[in-house]
């Protein structure tokens, strides 16, 4: 069992010992979503994986608080965005905005990348690198600045 299977699976006895029963449901979520991962693929997942899986949790979320903003519904919008700050507990530290620059203008480099049409090839050498610690909508949106720029 990995380090961040075992810091999840202590959050959860402490959140039943606590009788903390919305972060217990949102650690619950998490397990479960890791279990349909495994039996799906028919592995057990490594860390980078669970950071994967964590990380489509979050985007889900993100755009769940768009599409109730939109329809006025700031109640749910605030279940989603507590559901957030408990998924982000378990990935690693978030890259700060001038790290995230700094490593799309070293990607652009790396790849030779000249205009938008070369967003992919930049996207796929910074997606492994940023996965669980930047929003890649985000990350994608500094890209097309910088190469249409």
């Amino acid at each position: 069992m990995n380090s961040l299977q075992e810091r999840i699976r202590d959050a959860m006895k402490a959140a039943m010992k606590g009788g903390d029963k919305k972060r217990l449901a949102v650690i619950r979520l998490i397990m479960a979503a890791v279990k349909q991962r495994e039996v799906d693929e028919r592995i057990v997942l490594d860390e980078q994986q669970m950071i994967e899986v964590l990380d489509r949790m979050l985007k889900q979320r993100r755009e769940s608080i768009r599409q109730y903003r939109d329809a006025g519904r700031e109640d749910l919008a605030e279940i989603e965005e507590a559901e957030i700050l408990v998924i982000q507990e378990f990935l690693p530290q978030p890259l700060r905005d001038d790290e995230i620059a700094g490593m799309i203008r070293e990607a652009i480099d790396q790849t030779g990348a000249a205009s938008v049409r070369d967003m992919g090839k930049v996207m796929g050498l910074l997606k492994p690198k940023m996965e669980g610690r930047a929003d890649m909508s985000v990350v994608s949106g500094m890209i097309k600045k910088i190469l249409a720029g």
